[in-house]
C-alpha cells in the first residue's frame, strides 16, 4: 500500500515540473492538427518548433494576378487566443490594396469580424483568397485599391512590376518572384 502512495507522489512531482500549456497553446495544437491538409501553394514553418504561437507562412499563388510571387508573414499569437485574432504580418513591401507599405494585413476576420469560433485554417484561406480576389472596398493601401478600380489593367501591370522588385508611384518594391 505505502508503495502505491510514493507511486502517486512521485507521478504528482513529475506532472508538477512539466511546463503547463496555456489554453492558447491549446487551441493552437488543435487548429495545427486541423491544417495537415493545406495545398501545395501554402508552407508553414516554425523558426522555434517548441513555440507554436509564432510561425511563418508563405503563400505562392498558381493563378490570378499575383501568381509566380512568394509572399511571407509572420504570426504571432497572444496568450488570449482564440478570443483575440492573431497578429498576421507580411514580412514583404509588395504592392496590394489589403496590404500596407509596412506589411499590416486588412483581413475582415483579423479585425472586427473575428469570432472564437474561427482558426487559423480561416485566416491562411482569408490571406490566399486576398491573392486571388484583392478588394479594393475595403483598402489599406489607398493607392493601390484607387488603382485596381479606376484600371484593373493598369493595376495589374504595376502588381507585375513591384514583384519584380521595381518601383510603382516612386515607391520602390521587394523582389517577390518564386525561384
Amino acid at each position: 500500500m505505502i508503495k502505491i502512495w510514493t507511486m502517486k507522489k512521485e507521478a504528482a512531482e513529475a506532472d508538477k515540473k512539466k511546463p503547463k500549456q496555456s489554453a492558447a497553446q491549446i487551441r493552437v495544437q488543435k487548429d495545427m492538427d486541423e491544417l495537415s491538409d493545406l495545398p501545395k501553394t501554402i508552407d508553414m514553418s516554425f523558426p522555434n518548433p517548441e513555440d507554436l504561437l509564432h510561425f511563418e507562412l508563405s503563400i505562392t499563388p498558381d493563378e490570378g494576378i499575383y501568381m509566380g510571387g512568394r509572399f511571407f508573414f509572420t504570426f504571432s499569437i497572444d496568450a488570449s487566443y482564440p478570443h483575440k485574432a492573431p497578429r498576421v504580418q507580411c514580412k514583404q513591401k509588395i504592392y496590394h490594396p489589403n496590404i500596407d507599405l509596412e506589411g499590416n494585413v486588412c483581413l475582415n476576420i483579423l479585425r472586427e469580424d473575428w469570432k472564437p469560433v474561427l482558426n487559423l485554417h480561416a485566416v491562411i484561406v482569408g490571406l490566399q483568397f486576398l491573392f486571388l480576389e484583392p478588394n479594393a472596398d475595403d483598402p489599406l493601401n489607398k493607392e493601390a485599391a484607387q488603382d485596381l478600380r479606376e484600371n484593373r489593367e493598369r493595376f495589374k501591370m504595376h502588381v507585375a512590376e513591384s514583384m519584380r522588385g521595381g518601383r510603382v508611384n516612386h515607391e520602390s518594391f521587394d523582389c517577390v518572384l518564386a525561384a
